[in-house]
């Protein structure tokens, strides 16, 4: 399973945060059409959440789309997932941008901190 955590404290719901950060996951290729992804129970207890929580996330996805139930089997990538408009790479990346600006000013920051280290770890990263 891809190691990823859910911010209790940010304003966004856990279940978006768990759905926007798979949808990710999938975009990205991270995830490719076919791979199985964790079962309900493992994602509630890897994440550390409630399994309606991630039943919802997955009965989401499901219904748009992305991902397939296969009884007794499990939960699959689909074949051609069909993203929407807010399933789009660039809505996800501007969404979470977004709740990182809000959180650093939560702490205090400016947006000219914040981006000063932003810039400051890119170049760090190489």
């Amino acid at each position: 399973m891809e190691n990823f955590s859910i911010d209790e404290r940010s304003g966004v719901p856990i279940w978006v945060q768990l759905r926007n950060r798979l949808v990710y996951l999938i975009q990205t290729g991270r995830y490719q059409p076919g791979d199985q992804l964790p079962t309900v129970h493992e994602m509630a207890v890897n994440l550390n959440i409630n399994y309606n929580t991630v039943n919802k996330v997955y009965r989401s996805m499901e219904t748009s789309g992305l991902i397939m139930s296969k009884r007794g089997r499990g939960t699959f990538v689909a074949e051609n997932p069909a993203f929407d408009d807010e399933d789009s790479l660039e809505s996800t990346i501007d969404a979470m941008m977004g709740d990182f600006i809000r959180q650093c000013e939560e702490l205090g920051m400016t947006r000219e901190e914040i981006a000063g280290r932003l810039q400051d770890k890119i170049s760090r990263m190489g």
